[in-house]
């Protein structure tokens, strides 16, 4: 049974209910049955319009492709988390570069240096980081992602920049800063 079907289900079986306890043979007013029918006629307007919306596939399209653009994101926190630059090559496009600032000035790096510079293991301390997908922002075929990278000794925000090449998502930019905890 789908959400939309146990939702309306519930609702006739409010509107057919018999709180009071009374005898079903009670007669009812005009006033009463009045009041029924526009329920029950508020109900079932409800239930074509959330049955059209199903239908069409209202915000269905952005969900799946929400799941689609978390893939790479995924691929870039099972990065960080394993040392594997394979996870790594699956999330960034080919080319991009990470864009931050280190000592008050502009740097920049590709993300072939980034993904060569990866060590193939764990961080010693990795069961004491926190990894999180914050939020993903899609729009056509761009989107952004927000990470935490939560760890002992500094906080990462990263902000990724998607883009769907090809009918994949991919990372072609990543920004960020770093928060030192100590």
């Amino acid at each position: 049974m789908s959400d939309i079907e146990f939702w309306i289900l519930q609702s006739f079986k409010l509107v057919f209910s018999n709180p009071f306890g009374k005898s079903k043979d009670i007669y009812m007013t005009e006033k009463s049955r009045g009041e029924t029918m526009k329920n029950l006629s508020a109900i079932l307007n409800l239930a074509i319009l959330l049955a059209f919306g199903s239908a069409c596939g209202s915000n269905g399209g952005e969900t799946t492709e929400k799941e689609a653009a978390r893939v790479p994101l995924e691929n870039y926190l099972k990065g960080h988390a394993t040392g594997d630059p394979e996870f790594m090559k699956k999330a960034f496009h080919t080319e991009g570069k990470l864009i931050f600032i280190r000592e008050g000035k502009y740097s920049t790096r590709t993300f072939e240096e980034y993904i060569n510079g990866m060590s193939g293991k764990s961080a010693e301390d990795e069961a004491n980081r926190k990894r999180s997908i914050e939020s993903i922002d899609i729009a056509g075929d761009t989107g952004v992602g927000k990470i935490v990278l939560d760890y002992p000794e500094v906080r990462f925000v990263d902000y990724l920049t998607l883009l769907k090449i090809d009918g994949e998502w991919k990372i072609v930019n990543k920004s960020f800063y770093a928060e030192p905890k100590k």
